[in-house]
């Protein structure tokens, strides 16, 4: 008499386990930005309009920072999701073109949804557009907007007395409450698409340390990293 016929258990994916991850915390993050954050006002949209408008007298300097900084997110991230995105069922494109205008909540559903793709091996743009958004000068140009935002920041009045103000108006705006979280949510994602990169790009996992660095970092590592690469 034979024994048990052995059966083989596969483990659960890790891949999925980050998908139900990500669609968890996107899920929460959209409630909480809904229904948790502090109430909307008529000042709200004041500050929205002039943010929008380009009229930054009377406003803090670190507000208008940050909102200038969240238009430059979706540029990196188009970088990298645009050439995930070549090899992904879901195109990455209408995510990409959300988040210029939703940040990190219309990005995280294509994060919760592609599939890994770091042992793929990095194929050359094919698209004018891919060409474009993956050219080194994108990183480079991120950067240098990134540094002379942060040099106004820093010219404009006592930092520290700003710096106090802000999280005054953290507290009490909705608009910059949720603007606010949505950068800490940005850097904090970096990794699920930039690692994946340097993977396929046959790089030292040294240039992980590049997504500890909100926006900077990433913004030098697409500046910097080899163009033609083999598969790792």
């Amino acid at each position: 008499m034979t024994g048990p016929e052995e059966i083989a258990i596969k483990p659960f994916p890790i891949g999925r386990w980050q998908s139900f991850a990500l669609g968890a915390l996107w899920l929460g993050f959209v409630t909480y930005g809904m229904l948790l954050s502090p109430s909307g006002t008529s000042e709200t949209l004041d500050v929205v309009r002039q943010l929008s408008t380009g009229q930054w007298a009377g406003l803090n300097p670190v507000v208008v920072v940050l909102f200038n900084v969240m238009g430059l997110w979706p540029v990196i991230y188009a970088s990298l999701a645009l050439s995930d995105g070549c090899d992904q069922r879901l195109p990455a494109w209408p995510f990409v073109v959300a988040s210029f205008g939703f940040g990190a909540f219309a990005l995280m559903p294509y994060l919760a949804l592609r599939k890994p793709t770091k042992h793929l091996p990095c194929r050359p743009a094919e698209t004018l557009m891919l060409r474009i958004i993956t050219h080194r000068w994108v990183g480079v140009g991120v950067a240098i907007a990134t540094l002379s935002l942060l040099a106004y920041g820093l010219a404009q009045g006592n930092w520290y007395d700003n710096w106090q103000m802000f999280l005054s108006e953290f507290a009490t705006n909705q608009f910059i409450h949720v603007m606010s979280l949505d950068f800490c949510m940005l850097t904090l994602l970096t990794p699920s698409l930039l690692w994946a990169d340097l993977c396929r790009r046959n790089l030292s996992p040294a240039w992980r340390v590049v997504s500890l660095v909100p926006l900077l970092g990433p913004a030098l590592y697409l500046a910097f990293r080899p163009v033609n690469v083999a598969a790792c």
